[in-house]
């Protein structure tokens, strides 16, 4: 069994419309390659149609639609009455979501050839998109007039006439069915909702009741009683009816769910909390089934029925009835996630990947958390695993070059990226990431000009990143060049982003290069006061502006509130000794 049977009481009347005309969409009308007899055509003309046709017909398969749309007009005007061409030039159109054109050519074709069914089942198809119902029922039924025996085209006509609110000829129609092809559900339930939308509902429960009376014994009819009755306002009756199928099929999984969801709309959650429970126990139910209403309810936690006690409860019934479904320990993994219990999910992920290695997305969220916890070594060693299974996959090499970088692999980080540049021309994000990575590889290596130019290359792919703009001008700034540009560069990421404390140390630390000390003040304690009074980087560079503005005193207060963070430049200790600034590169 599957999902779909998880609501088959209530299901069974839904997507009528979308299995009306299924099997007619998936044949393909013959090709008419000749001209019109309307249009009396030279010999060079009938040539050059039928070259034309058949090359607009090699287009249109090979996607190039644009081209197929040029070649049939062309058709058409070697032979305007062709309705062949009007017929592919229409399910172009049609294609590319252009109705009112579509619709035109079409209705054109039908006109030209009235007995073509192709022609009428495609603008049949239009007129329901669009929402034209009543003209599309009326092509129904001029094709089971070509075709009387086809009740494909009877049933289409009577969904479309429902469409149309035309519900008592829909009756009718479904009626006619009725009679070439016995009594069935699909018919039965499509008349009750149209019986229901007509107010009245007798008539509805006299249908059901057609189906019990038919066959006893079947559970599912039971079920559609039950949720009519429930539609209805009628809760005594409808559990009734629900009773009624676990008297005769004690083992049904499937109402379980159904009197969940009638327990949930009574407001009463604990009663529907035991049904769902007894679902998940049931033997008669599959994994698919329970892992997709699990699915469902933890897609979005604000709308789930159930607490996340309740959550996890479900998730232990499935793991314990499928212990060795390894599709469990990706659903734990989530759900542990949600929990933020990271180092958990991974494991959980871990144990899938022992079973089954072929799941990208699984790899993906296995190496985000790695990401995330930084484990940096791990994240190296798996994501260099994926690489090898996922080639392809351009994002796994930024994974695996942040965490070489993070590994002081520089050059390895380098190789990683050049590999991964390949695989990412059509991506101008991971493209950007890449470049930034390779502007960090580069510095670290003091390869300086290679790093710079990796930032010119990331602003010019995206201008407005204001990452590699700050890390750019602070480069600049250590490196004391083009000061000139790194204070443009820098002013631009602040006026942006007023409250970053890195960005205005960065601003800050270029103003000071550019001996600018009291506007660098100014943005040091700027930085200090959003977030970075703990920064040993930040405070030093606060100790540096001082010093330079003339209050030494407050200075070496600075740097030894740095050194106490147990984090600061190369010279910090040699600038608390001496009680004098000096320059470093590291700054």
């Amino acid at each position: 069994m599957n999902i779909k049977q998880l609501g088959y009481f209530a299901l069974l009347g839904v997507a009528l419309s979308a299995c009306a005309t299924t099997k007619q969409q998936v044949e393909v009308a013959p090709k008419e390659v000749t001209t019109s007899k309307e249009t009396v055509l030279t010999e060079d003309q009938e040539n050059e149609f039928e070259y034309l046709f058949i090359e607009g017909l090699k287009q249109k398969k090979l996607g190039n639609l644009t081209n197929a749309v040029s070649i049939f007009s062309r058709c058409l005007e070697i032979d305007p009455q062709s309705a062949v061409a009007m017929y592919e030039m229409g399910t172009l159109h049609y294609a590319n979501k252009d109705l009112t054109s579509a619709a035109l050519l079409l209705e054109k074709a039908c006109a030209v050839n009235p007995e073509n069914k192709w022609y009428k089942i495609s603008l049949a198809q239009v007129y329901q998109q669009r929402r034209q119902y009543n003209e599309a029922a009326q092509i129904y039924e001029d094709l089971c007039k070509i075709e009387p025996d086809n009740q494909e085209f009877l049933y289409s006509k009577a969904v479309l006439l429902g469409m149309a609110e035309k519900y008592d000829e829909a009756i009718e129609a479904y009626n006619e069915l009725e009679a070439k092809s016995g009594l069935s559900d699909q018919i039965s339930v499509a008349k009750q909702d149209l019986y229901l939308k007509m107010g009245k509902p007798d008539k509805a429960f006299a249908e059901i009741n057609r189906l019990i009376q038919s066959n006893p014994n079947e559970p599912q009819y039971y079920g559609l009683m039950a949720e009519l009755y429930q539609n209805q306002g009628d809760k005594e009756n409808a559990l009734k009816y629900y009773n009624k199928i676990l008297e005769i099929a004690p083992e049904n999984g499937f109402v379980h769910f159904s009197l969940a969801g009638f327990y949930t709309e009574q407001g009463d959650f604990d009663k529907a909390f035991s049904e769902i429970k007894l679902a998940f126990k049931s033997d008669e139910l599959d994994a698919d089934t329970k892992i997709q209403y699990y699915m469902m309810q933890t897609a979005s936690a604000d709308q789930s029925d159930w607490t996340d006690e309740q959550i996890s409860e479900l998730l232990d019934i499935l793991h314990e009835k499928y212990p060795d479904d390894n599709r469990m320990f990706a659903i734990y993994a989530d759900h542990l996630v949600r929990q933020n219990k990271l180092t958990e999910a991974r494991d959980y992920l871990s144990k899938y990947l022992d079973t089954d290695k072929s799941s990208f997305e699984i790899w993906w969220q296995y190496l985000l958390i790695s990401n995330d916890l930084q484990d940096w070594q791990k994240l190296y060693d798996d994501s260099s695993e994926a690489i090898e299974l996922f080639p392809n996959q351009a994002a796994l090499y930024a994974l695996n070059a942040v965490s070489a970088l993070q590994l002081e692999k520089y050059n390895e980080a380098l190789k990683i990226i050049a590999e991964g540049e390949t695989y990412a021309q059509s991506n101008k994000n991971l493209m950007v990431q890449l470049a930034i990575y390779k502007a960090e590889a580069n510095y670290k290596l003091k390869h300086v000009t290679e790093a710079l130019q990796a930032y010119d290359d990331v602003l010019k792919l995206d201008p407005q990143n204001f990452m590699a703009m700050n890390n750019y001008a602070y480069y600049l700034s250590v490196e004391g060049v083009d000061l000139e540009k790194a204070e443009k560069l820098s002013s631009k990421v602040v006026q942006e982003n007023p409250t970053n404390p890195t960005y205005l140390d960065t601003h800050a630390w270029v103003l000071f290069k550019r001996k600018d000390y009291s506007l660098a003040k100014f943005y040091i304690e700027s930085a200090l006061d959003n977030g970075g009074a703990e920064n040993a980087t930040l405070i030093e560079h606060y100790g540096d502006i001082l010093y330079m503005l003339g209050d030494k005193a407050k200075a070496m207060e600075e740097w030894q509130k740095a050194q106490s963070l147990g984090d600061g430049s190369s010279v910090l200790q040699q600038k608390i000794k001496e009680s004098r600034y000096i320059e470093s590169k590291e700054e």
